[in-house]
């Protein structure tokens, strides 16, 4: 995740975009397609790793800790399922 921040803070502070067609031609290349593919990946999975320990260490009656633990995983699957379709849409 920081080399995806690190590679984008320094492709915007050494060429940014002139206009929106530009940034998007650039946003929707294969290769960045990708890289944000994978650093929202990683970016769900310590949601999810962060998140799961809270609940663990915070919420004691096993019936709520598993109801918590549910929704978030059913809310990270949905965020995930939009970003993989606004990936998709962004090519078509």
């Amino acid at each position: 995740m920081l080399f995806f921040i690190a590679f984008f803070l320094v492709h915007f502070a050494v060429d940014p975009p002139q206009s929106y067609p530009v940034w998007r031609t650039w946003m929707t290349s294969f290769s960045v397609s990708i890289a944000t593919a994978g650093f929202f990946a990683a970016l769900l999975a310590h949601a999810w790793v962060g998140l799961r320990d809270v609940i663990l260490d915070y919420i004691h009656p096993m019936v709520f800790r598993v109801c918590l633990l549910v929704l978030l995983g059913f809310a990270l699957t949905a965020v995930g399922a939009w970003i993989v379709r606004i990936l998709w849409m962004s090519h078509g």
